[in-house]
C-alpha cells in the first residue's frame, strides 16, 4: 500500500484505490507543529524523544508529577533512555511536560500511550484509555487530530475512545476532529531499536483521519504503513504479540516434554534454527513478561466472545505460558530435594527480576510470580539485579517495593541454598555464578557458557 499523494488517496501496488480522496486539508503546518503525548512511560517518552529531535514541539503529559518533574529537571528515569536525550530535547526548546490535560487545547495533535492492563479475573482493563479521554475532551479543538497507540482490543478506537472524546468534547470524530489508532512497537533494551526506523502501522477512523495521522508520523517515523480501519490496525498489534505468545508456548511445553525425553531443548532449538527457511526460533523461559506477551491476547479472548468467536489455540497458550513458574518451582524443589534439603527454610536467591535483559522494566515479570511461590513455601528469597537495585512500587506486586538487591560477592551468593536464573543480565558475570553457588536452576540456559560443575546444575 502506498501513499498516492497526487490524488490525496491510497492506493494499493497493483493501483487500485483503497480510500476516497479526503476532505480537509491532509497536512499540518509544514514549518511548524506541536503535538502532546500522554503517557511518559517506555512508549511515551521515546516517542517524545524522536518527534522532538524531528522539529515538532511537544508537550509531554502524566499524571504523576514526578516523572513530569524529572523530565523539565533533564533526568531520565528509564535505564536505556539517557538524560542527554532529555536535555538536549529541553534545550532546543522542542520538549517539555506538565499534569495539566487542559494544554491540550494549544495543541494540534494528541498522541495517547497509557497503560492496558488485565483485570483481577483477566479482562481487559481500559479504564486508563476512558479517563484520559474524558480529561482531554473538554479541551479538543476543532480540527485536531487524536491517535490511541495502547495496545488494545479491535473496536476500542472508533467505539470506546471516540464515544468519550464525542460527549465531553460536543464535536463529531471525523467531522470536527480526526481520529486513528497506531499501536506502538517499542522493544526496550534492544540497541537496534529505533523509533525512527520502525516502520509505522497507522489506521483511521475515516480517509482523512488516516491522511491526518500519516502526516503526523511522518514527520518523525521514515516508514508508514497505512491499513484500512482502525480496527485493523489494533488487530495488527494482537496478531503480532499472539504469534509471540503461540510459539513461545509451543517451545515452553517442548522444554517439558523432552526434558521427560532426556533431550535438551536448547540443543534442539539451535539446531534448527540453522534451517535457512520455513523456522524461526523461539526460546522458553520460566514465564511471560513485559506490558505486551502476557496481556494482549487476552485482549482479543475476550472480544471474540462478543462474536460467539473461542480462541481456543490462542488460550491453551496463555494457560501453557501462565503455567511455567509452577513448572520452575517443581525443578527448585528437585534442585533443593537432590542436596538433602527442604523448600521451608531455604535461601533462595533469583537473579533477573526485569522482565527481559539489559533493562529496569519489571512489569509483569515472572520473577515476581515465582518468589510469592516460594515465600508461600517459607522460603527465605531474595534477589540480583543490576538494573533493578530497589523494587518500586507496581500495580501487580506492590508488596515487593521497597525490597534492595543483594549485593554480588562470594560471600552474599555462597550463602544461598540455591540461585535461580530468571533473567539472562549480560552484565552479569556467570562463570563467577558457576564458582560461588551451591546449587543453580537455569531457566535461561546461560550456564551452557561456563565451565560449572553438573553436580550442582539443574535446567529448568
Amino acid at each position: 500500500m502506498i501513499w498516492d499523494s497526487w490524488n490525496s488517496s491510497f492506493r494499493l501496488r497493483g493501483g487500485e484505490k483503497l480510500l476516497d480522496k479526503p476532505r480537509f486539508t491532509l497536512h499540518f503546518n509544514r514549518t511548524s507543529m506541536s503535538i502532546a503525548i500522554i503517557g511518559l512511560g517506555y512508549v511515551g517518552l521515546p516517542l517524545c524523544l524522536q518527534f522532538a529531535r524531528s522539529g515538532v514541539e511537544v508537550l509531554g503529559l502524566d499524571t504523576d508529577p514526578v516523572k513530569v518533574d524529572a523530565i523539565n529537571s533533564g533526568r531520565s528515569y528509564i535505564q536505556h533512555i539517557s538524560s542527554k536525550a532529555i536535555g538536549d530535547a529541553l534545550g532546543a526548546g522542542s520538549f517539555s511536560a506538565a499534569t495539566d490535560f487542559s494544554q491540550v487545547k494549544n495543541v494540534e495533535a494528541v498522541i495517547i500511550c497509557v497503560p492496558t492492563p488485565l483485570s483481577k479475573n483477566r479482562e481487559p482493563d481500559i479504564s486508563y484509555i476512558i479517563q484520559t479521554g474524558e480529561s482531554i475532551a473538554p479541551f479538543l479543538q476543532r480540527g485536531a487530530l487524536v491517535v490511541l497507540e495502547s495496545t488494545t482490543y479491535p473496536g476500542t478506537t472508533d467505539g470506546d475512545l471516540r464515544e468519550v472524546l464525542e460527549k465531553g468534547s460536543g464535536l463529531k470524530a471525523g467531522v470536527d476532529f480526526h481520529l486513528a489508532f497506531s499501536p506502538e512497537r517499542e522493544d526496550p533494551g534492544n540497541p537496534d531499536s529505533k523509533v525512527a526506523l520502525i516502520p509505522k502501522v497507522v489506521g483511521g477512523f475515516t480517509p482523512t483521519c488516516l491522511a491526518k495521522a500519516t502526516a503526523l508520523y511522518g514527520r518523525a517515523i521514515q516508514t508508514i504503513v497505512p491499513v484500512s480501519s482502525c480496527r485493523a490496525a489494533e488487530a495488527t498489534k494482537l496478531l503480532e504479540n499472539i504469534f509471540r505468545s503461540v510459539n513461545i508456548a509451543l517451545v515452553n511445553e517442548l522444554k517439558i516434554v523432552y526434558g521427560a525425553m532426556g533431550i535438551d531443548i536448547w540443543e534442539v532449538i539451535n539446531a534448527a534454527k540453522t534451517k535457512p527457511f520455513g523456522y524461526m526460533p523461539f526460546y522458553p523461559g520460566p514465564g511471560l513478561g513485559g506490558h505486551c506477551i502476557p496481556v494482549d491476547p487476552f485482549y482479543l479472548t475476550w472480544k471474540a466472545r462478543e462474536f460467539d468467536q473461542h480462541t481456543r489455540l490462542i488460550e491453551l497458550a496463555g494457560e501453557i505460558n501462565t503455567a511455567m513458574p509452577q513448572y520452575v518451582v517443581s525443578c527448585i524443589i528437585d534442585a533443593l530435594n537432590e542436596k538433602r534439603k527442604s523448600t521451608k527454610g531455604s535461601r533462595i536467591l533469583f537473579l533477573g527480576l526485569a522482565y527481559k535483559p539489559d533493562v529496569d522494566d519489571v512489569r509483569g515479570s515472572p520473577t515476581f510470580v515465582l518468589m510469592d511461590l516460594l515465600r508461600a513455601r517459607d522460603a527465605h528469597v531474595a534477589y540480583y539485579d543490576p538494573h533493578v537495585p530497589v523494587i518500586a512500587p507496581t500495580r501487580s506486586h506492590s508488596h515487593w517495593a521497597g525490597t534492595e538487591s543483594v549485593s554480588w560477592s562470594r560471600e552474599t551468593i555462597s550463602a544461598f541454598d540455591a540461585v535461580v536464573i530468571a533473567t539472562a543480565h549480560r552484565s552479569v558475570n556467570y562463570q563467577e555464578l558457576a564458582d560461588w553457588a551451591q546449587c543453580i536452576v537455569d531457566t535461561r540456559n546461560v550456564m551452557a557458557q561456563t565451565n560449572v560443575d553438573p553436580t550442582k546444575l539443574w535446567k529448568a
